[in-house]
């Protein structure tokens, strides 16, 4: 009985690392295979688009408390 309990968490262990493995593949596995024909750059797909950068936030300086403000705390 312990064993099929401990053999529970091992399949479902195996099991993750198997479809995390699959996806890691299917997003990379172009480039994986570019990079063992020895091209330099995998034909870049449809669904990459550029992504536009948003700006900065300005920042503020920082002004410090004047003495009422200080003598009130």
């Amino acid at each position: 009985m312990a064993a099929a309990l401990g053999a529970l968490p091992f399949l479902g262990t195996l099991w993750l690392l198997v479809v995390l493995g699959a996806t890691v593949l299917e997003e990379s596995g172009a480039k994986i295979a570019a990079a063992l024909k020895g091209e330099l750059e995998p034909p870049q797909s449809i669904a990459s688009a550029p992504t536009r950068l948003r700006p900065r936030a300005r920042t503020q300086k920082v002004r410090c408390a004047g003495e009422q403000w200080r003598a009130a705390a």
